[in-house]
């Protein structure tokens, strides 16, 4: 699949799932972790993918280990990052992790968040 077959399925995706997070409720305003979801089979590239992304000032998780329904090995980690929730914006990041994800020879899994109550107060820190 091309860059731009690529990029066109995760801009609708993009779309599809702000959407949803805000026909059911999540606050339009608020400030959303967004999770971008990098995997390798290979540790060592994973590894390597995961400093890089670091050195250009991502904010990543710790690497993980996953076993998939066919018993295949899989690693992987997170690049976070906060931000509103916009698809304009989503289209952005979600171009740059995804081109730094092919020259680093890992893959981008797509990215997540998490339902923002508009009545709840996410101002305190908590512990």
């Amino acid at each position: 699949m091309s860059i731009e077959q690529i990029l066109s399925e995760q801009f609708t995706e993009n779309q599809s799932i702000v959407k949803e997070l805000l026909a059911d409720g999540s606050d339009p305003d608020a400030l959303y972790t967004i999770e971008h979801h990098i995997a390798s089979s290979n540790f060592e590239t994973l590894e390597r993918a995961a400093v890089e992304c670091f050195k250009q000032g991502y904010e990543v998780t710790d690497a993980e280990q996953l076993e998939l329904e066919n018993g295949a090995i899989l690693f992987s980690f997170d690049i976070i990052m906060e931000q509103e929730l916009e698809v304009e914006r989503l289209n952005i990041d979600c171009k740059t992790v995804i081109e730094l994800c092919q020259n680093l020879g890992v893959e981008y899994d797509g990215w997540g968040t998490y339902f923002m109550d508009p009545d709840a107060d996410y101002s305190q820190d908590q512990d």
